[in-house]
């Protein structure tokens, strides 16, 4: 089972440009690392004249693109509830560590990135999962000793925090789960 850490905050906070600086870290130390991303816009990832789209647009309810370079599932919802995240991460290929943008909603450890700047409020008063705040304040005072505060400009500190975090928390294979 993999470990998973969402990554949550407001829009334009820096969360992607947090994630692909943690991802190309992790990756170029050899740690396999997944990423779902939670988006509430409509999903476009093809033309429209392209085979794939035109046979998801006759009606297909899964279409798979593969290549010798990457492969794609698009799920045509129609309608349809947006399936849970747990769905999605029972679909990906094990990894050493699953990051989720966004789905702050959800029950799962969480690092916030927080601006105050942006005028919108903190998350982790709230909101019990969160185990660290990345932010480019400084800390409050009345913050917990249980959630870390990172600084944003320092995305190494952040990356060792993340580090401590995995270790923290080992690994445990699906069949020794099941047979605990």
């Amino acid at each position: 089972m993999d470990r998973v850490l969402a990554v949550v905050g407001w829009s334009g906070s820096g969360k992607t440009t947090l994630l692909e600086f943690l991802v190309g870290r992790l990756a170029a130390e050899g740690l396999r690392v997944n990423v779902v991303k939670h988006s509430h816009h409509d999903i476009e990832l093809e033309p429209p004249r392209k085979d794939s789209a035109r046979l998801r647009m006759a009606g297909a309810a899964e279409v798979m693109i593969a290549s010798p370079y990457r492969v794609a599932i698009l799920r045509e919802l129609r309608g349809a509830q947006e399936p849970p995240l747990a769905e999605h991460l029972a679909r990906l290929a094990p990894a050493d560590l699953t990051l989720v943008e966004g789905y702050k909603w959800e029950a799962l450890p969480k690092l916030e990135v927080f601006r105050p700047a942006l005028g919108k409020p903190a998350l982790y008063p709230e909101d019990g999962e969160i185990a660290a705040v990345v932010s480019d304040a400084p800390r409050p005072p009345e913050l917990g000793q249980g959630v870390a505060w990172l600084d944003l400009n320092a995305p190494d500190h952040v990356l060792a925090w993340l580090r401590g975090w995995m270790r923290s928390r080992p690994q445990v294979s699906e069949r020794a789960a099941v047979n605990d």
